[in-house]
């Protein structure tokens, strides 16, 4: 059993269905809802008059019609608020199903307010097939970390005077796993914008027209690479120089990634492109290079102060 869809998120939906007054059962009663997911006739009942859950769930969900509206959240039953994440997203699914909900913009509008708690998670629902020309969904696990050095970039730009680096961080985050190619893109301007802006405070001249490994090497030139009372200064100086000539290279790599299956060129429409973990790779690269420089940028700076 798996749990990382978690009690919060879950709450979060269920608020969003009630405060948008959603029927989740669509045009079936609860117990044919529910026995597309579970064998009711299997389940204990609650009420000593019947022998299953069948029984006591038609009985005050149709008959007498008193339970409240979100008696399945509180259920132990269906453990929906605690228990695994399949059936979870499989209950989720199922109340966009065409067969539950036959009005398509209702099942995209639902979809969405879904996505947009569980993303938070790691998860979405995603269509999977099509009965009748309409869409039957499935949940998927797309991971939430990136990688540590987004997350530092993020820490590291957040609320300065470079806003358009946060946004740039901001935007590889969202597309890294639903389109890995702005990812790629934006992981070689993050580099840029980043150096220029270094450039550009430390008053030193670039035409614009240099590659990704020329400005990282014109931007490094600017830093002092190591403080002044460690033993072997030099030495250690010139370690992290083939150090970050090495992150130079890497950063050639996100430009050639770039250039085949990023966005800013044209390609070919046979073109598959890339998947979330190669953009995972430029985006990591990208981000521990991009925080390593603004971060002796901003040493040097207080030093001079």
């Amino acid at each position: 059993m798996t749990r990382k869809i978690t009690e919060i998120t879950r709450r979060d939906i269920l608020d969003s269905i009630f405060l948008e007054k959603i029927n989740l059962y669509g045009r079936l009663e609860e117990t044919a809802f529910l026995s597309r997911i579970w064998d009711l006739d299997s389940m204990p009942s609650y009420d000593g008059r019947f022998d299953n859950a069948t029984g006591d769930i038609w009985q005050h969900t149709v008959n007498n019609y008193d339970w409240d509206d979100n008696w399945i959240f509180e259920d132990d039953r269906f453990n929906l608020m605690r228990g695994d994440d399949e059936t979870f997203l499989r209950f989720l699914c199922e109340t966009i199903h065409p067969v539950v909900r036959s009005e398509t913009t209702e099942c995209e509008r639902l979809c969405q307010l879904y996505n947009n708690c569980l993303k938070n998670d790691g998860y979405e629902i995603i269509e999977k097939a099509r009965i009748s020309g309409k869409a039957i969904f499935v949940g998927r696990f797309i991971g939430t970390s990136v990688s540590p050095g987004i997350n530092s970039a993020k820490e590291l730009f957040s609320g300065t005077d470079v806003g358009y680096i946060s946004q740039q961080i901001t935007r590889m985050e969202t597309a890294v796993n639903q389109d890995p190619e702005l990812a790629i893109g934006t992981a070689k301007e993050l580099i840029e914008t980043c150096c220029k802006s270094i450039l550009h405070e430390c008053n030193i001249a670039f035409s614009g027209r240099e590659n990704l490994p020329k400005l990282v090497k014109k931007t490094v030139k600017q830093l002092e690479l190591t403080p002044e009372n460690i033993p072997n200064q030099a030495k250690a100086s010139d370690t992290i120089k083939r150090l970050l000539s090495n992150l130079a290279t890497i950063t050639q790599g996100i430009t050639e990634l770039r250039n085949s299956y990023g966005t800013g060129h044209g390609k070919l429409s046979a073109n598959k492109g890339l998947q979330p973990r190669h953009a995972k790779l430029a985006v990591g690269a990208a981000s521990t290079l991009s925080v390593f420089l603004a971060e002796t940028h901003k040493v040097r700076v207080l030093k001079k102060d």
